[in-house]
């Protein structure tokens, strides 16, 4: 199956405009921006056969191009980086079976999640779309916890059938659960991880649905094909030692830092 990456990139992001030419420092201190981290991140996928970045900015499209990236300019009008990456395969050569959705947000995200989630979709020929969980521990579902007590619209969490297929997606922390956790205790709240994969036939209805009411009080595209009634296979993935996290406001920026430095990334 061939498969393609798609980064949405947008400049007038209304909690964090810019957002993706914030730079980041990790162990060397070199300055990197946000999407060149997430270009990076897709790059080192395996089974990708093409990684392109989606933008309606110029500023995004020229930082993109000088390091080497391949960028489809799209329209202004896509409310979402699911729209983005519809109206970017309509401009792209040959045909792909799947198409990944890694949100230009998430430059932690290790390739195991992505290729991990290609093969849950691989693996499940009755799923047309799919995106990662992961198991929170207690110093993750603590972090989450605190963002939303200080009014920070933080990570996004998930519950799911036993048939794996989404229940809900929320900004709220979702289970409750009243108990206190330590750093490293497993918790039963999954960190919604922000990439998709889709089946070119799924992608291409979803702009064609106008937005529902869950979708616009929780802000998460996600919610579109559930309220359509489209299910949601949600693939379990591993830390494996790596902590995630995605950047979401401004005071996120020293977290991420932070976390790059102590894995060792440059």
């Amino acid at each position: 199956m061939s498969v393609l990456i798609v980064i949405p990139a947008r400049y007038a992001s209304t909690r964090y405009p810019g957002k993706p030419l914030v730079e980041l420092r990790g162990s060397s201190r070199e300055a990197k921006s946000l999407i060149r981290r997430s270009w990076d991140a897709a790059c080192n996928v395996s089974g990708v056969d093409k990684v392109v970045v989606a933008t309606d900015d110029a500023r995004i499209a020229d930082a993109s191009e000088a390091f080497g990236a391949e960028v489809v300019m799209t329209s202004t009008e896509c409310q979402n980086g699911t729209e983005r990456c519809a109206e970017t395969l309509t401009k792209m050569s040959g045909e792909y079976d799947i198409v990944v959705n890694l949100q230009g947000d998430a430059p932690l995200t290790p390739a195991w999640f992505i290729e991990d989630l290609v093969k849950g979709l691989r693996d499940n020929p009755q799923a047309d779309v799919a995106t990662p969980v992961l198991r929170t521990e207690g110093r993750v579902l603590n972090d989450l916890l605190n963002d939303r007590r200080e009014g920070r619209v933080g990570g996004t969490t998930a519950v799911f059938g036993a048939d794996h297929n989404a229940l809900y997606f929320s900004k709220e922390v979702i289970p409750f659960t009243g108990k206190t956790y330590g750093d490293t205790d497993e918790t039963p709240v999954f960190h919604h991880v922000g990439v998709y994969a889709y089946r070119p036939s799924a992608l291409s209805a979803y702009p064609q649905w106008q937005s529902g009411p869950l979708e616009q009080l929780e802000g998460l595209e996600q919610l579109r094909f559930l309220e359509r009634g489209v299910p949601m296979l949600c693939v379990e993935v591993a830390a494996k030692g790596r902590q995630f996290w995605e950047l979401n406001n401004p005071e996120d920026v020293p977290r991420i830092e932070s976390m790059l430095c102590e894995m060792g990334f440059d």
